[in-house]
């Protein structure tokens, strides 16, 4: 629910503080003082496209701020501010700056946010309707939703969303391995040729660092066999060190034997060195021995070095996943001779979810034409007292071919209305004209009121064309309205103006040469002379202002 708006520097206005009550509020005045910039502004707020036009003569910014209630309640809203990290609290403030230089700022709660996010928000906060006002109701491509929010059959909806999304995970797992055997079968001989060729030569994970490093070892086998002989020589020629270390052992054990045993770990260390020592000239030997200078060898080597980057680069792989890329080879060739025994399984399981789907979406089209049958009678009972009782409102539900199945089963709606007896249905934008949009959207409104999840309904002038019985009974029905939900209404009409709980009243006034619009809230007295005026014209004569005073009590 809007609770205040805070207008500055718009058209005429120059400061405006509005706040609002629940229920049924009307803005009267004569054409032309101003009632459209407060709609104007309002759109400001809600994500309406922000003109520097609407800047005031002689200002450099304007700026408007509305304060709505908590959205609690309000679910869509809530998901989409949690999902862009929004915090509301118990109130949503919005600001909206606009400079002459055509630059912006978006509050929300301080927070900045894009003009597009505001658009999405404003959808949840207010319903901005004009007479020939083509989007909402009256737009076809919105009537199946707002039959199912006015339905309240959430459960049926999430059942044929998840069936039909099944389906379509059928439908593409059976393509895309029909997909994958029509491109197996067009390279089952290349899939022969290389399988062949790779079980051939066998590729190992981790072969080429082995391969390269075996073959580094062999490029440079004389300069480590030459280092390793050194090495032998040092330990073993000249003065051999293992003697050397049991000369040295030998003698600590003599000494040992004075000092009553306690030199035994200095002979133990000279003990573990003698041993190590032996052991590094026998490694020594053995490793000068084994390492190779067969030429053949290093010529296998770099054979199949070659042979394992060719086929690398062939299939367009590292080496070591040659491995993986001949078992991918096998599998497809398997996907072959396996395929139609596996396609079949997949149909049999697309048929299968194709069903469910009919059968959920079946369900859903039976609630959705019992809530169409409720709705359909509820609004021809209002249709009679707003002077249409030879119209007729039907809401058409038709079964689309499989191209149009959807997440939301497979039905079409359509809301469509017949103004004369004789005359066929058609869709309610392109049969009404202005005046019977208006009462066929009231009509829809004062029913759909509590599914649409909107807080504030504003109504501009939605009572044009008409007066007598027909602007009372849609006053009576605004009023109902305003027990569901907030709304303002812009009007010319004393009949709706005397059924609302707020009354404003906009006024236009030029002090040297400057056009000011201002809006004050009537007290009850103030009422009745205003809609004596809108009853009378300029002269306001006590027989209007008597009738003014019946249609207040009224």
């Amino acid at each position: 629910m809007l609770l205040s708006l805070s207008i500055q520097n718009v058209v005429l206005i120059n400061r405006l503080d509005l706040d609002f009550n629940p229920g049924f509020s009307v803005l009267t005045g004569e054409t032309g003082a101003g009632k459209s910039i407060l709609l104007d502004s309002l759109g400001l707020v809600t994500g309406k496209r922000a003109e520097t036009s609407l800047i005031r003569q002689g200002e450099e910014k304007l700026a408007v701020t509305a304060i709505f209630d908590s959205p609690k309640g309000n679910k869509p809203l809530q998901e989409l501010l949690a999902e862009n990290e929004l915090e509301s609290g118990d109130e949503i403030i919005i600001k909206r700056v606009l400079s002459r230089d055509g630059k912006g700022k978006i509050f929300f709660n301080d927070q900045l946010i894009s003009a597009k996010l505001l658009k999405e928000i404003g959808k949840y906060l207010v319903e901005i309707h004009g007479q020939f006002d083509n989007q909402g109701l009256l737009n076809p491509a919105n009537h199946l939703d707002i039959l199912d929010a006015y339905g309240n059959y959430e459960q049926a909806l999430c059942a044929v969303k998840s069936a039909y999304r099944e389906y379509k995970a059928a439908i593409n797992a059976r393509q895309e391995a029909e997909e994958n055997i029509r491109r197996a079968k067009d390279e089952e001989e290349n899939l022969r040729h290389w399988v062949k060729e790779l079980e051939q030569i066998n590729p190992q994970k981790g072969e080429e660092e082995e391969l390269s490093r075996r073959r580094h070892e062999l490029m440079n086998a004389e300069k480590i066999i030459e280092s390793l002989d050194h090495a032998y020589a040092a330990l073993t020629q000249g003065k051999d060190i293992t003697s050397a270390l049991r000369q040295a052992q030998a003698a600590v054990d003599r000494a040992n034997g004075y000092v009553n045993g306690r030199f035994d770990e200095l002979y133990q260390t000279l003990d573990r060195a003698l041993i190590e020592a032996s052991d590094a000239i026998d490694q020594l030997e053995t490793a000068s021995s084994e390492v190779s200078l067969d030429s053949n060898e290093q010529e296998k080597i770099d054979g199949r070095l070659f042979a394992l980057k060719d086929l690398a680069r062939k299939h367009g792989v590292l080496p070591d996943d040659l491995p993986a890329t001949l078992l991918d080879f096998k599998q497809k060739l398997n996907t072959i001779e396996l395929g139609e025994d596996g396609i079949k399984a997949l149909r049999q399981k697309e048929q299968e979810k194709r069903q469910i789907y009919l059968e959920t979406a079946n369900q859903l089209h039976q609630l959705r034409q019992q809530t169409a049958s409720r709705l359909d009678s509820l609004i021809m009972q209002e249709l009679p007292p707003l002077k249409m009782e030879k119209a007729k409102f039907q809401t058409q539900i038709t079964k689309q071919g499989e191209n149009s199945w959807s997440e939301k089963g497979f039905d079409e709606v359509c809301f469509t209305v017949s103004t004369n007896p004789n005359s066929p249905q058609g869709p309610i934008n392109k049969i009404a004209s202005g005046g019977e949009l208006s009462r066929f959207m009231l009509a829809l409104k004062v029913n759909l009121a509590e599914s649409s999840g909107v807080g504030t309904m504003i109504f501009d002038e939605v009572d044009a064309g008409i007066g007598g019985a027909t602007a009372q009974a849609v006053g009576e029905r605004l009023a109902r309205l305003g027990e569901k939900v907030q709304v303002l209404v812009v009007t010319h009409s004393p009949q709706v103006a005397a059924k609302g709980t707020q009354h404003f009243k906009v006024q236009k006034s030029t002090k040297e040469n400057i056009t000011t619009t201002t809006v004050q809230e009537l007290s009850q007295e103030e009422r009745r002379e205003e809609i004596a005026r809108m009853l009378a014209g300029e002269t306001v004569s006590s027989e209007a202002r008597a009738a003014a005073q019946v249609l207040l009590s009224a």
